[in-house]
């Protein structure tokens, strides 16, 4: 299989579900970037395309800590915008991994999902 040097994982490197991930495409020679938006930041035009693409809905993680953490106010009237904002201001809010293959993303990290992602 050949790898595109185009292959980004976004999220955090701490995220246990990303280091499965991370080596589910290094034991499968996926050549890739690892975009850690801890460090990094995210910027407001990538995340708004993946919430076009994806859902804010999908994207928003609402299951984690940084989420759950939130004042009610900051919970409550949730819609694209204010999810964007949210996750803009706490980047760990974003559902991880991001896989960014160029011509589409693909949201968490199932290794059978992974393996029709890469599959020639």
């Amino acid at each position: 299989m050949s790898a595109s040097n185009s292959v980004v994982i976004y999220g955090i490197k701490n995220c246990d579900t990303m280091k499965k991930a991370r080596s589910w495409l290094e034991a499968h020679d996926v050549a890739h970037a690892f975009h850690d938006y801890k460090t990094a930041g995210i910027d407001r035009e990538r995340l708004e395309a993946w919430v076009r693409e994806l859902g804010w809905e999908k994207v928003l993680n609402r299951a984690g800590t940084t989420f759950r953490k939130l004042s009610d106010a900051d919970k409550a009237d949730l819609d694209a915008d204010k999810a964007v904002k949210l996750m803009l201001e706490q980047p760990s809010m974003i559902k991880r991994p991001v896989l960014d293959l160029g011509d589409q993303r693909i949201l968490g990290f199932k290794p059978e999902i992974y393996e029709t992602a890469f599959a020639s």
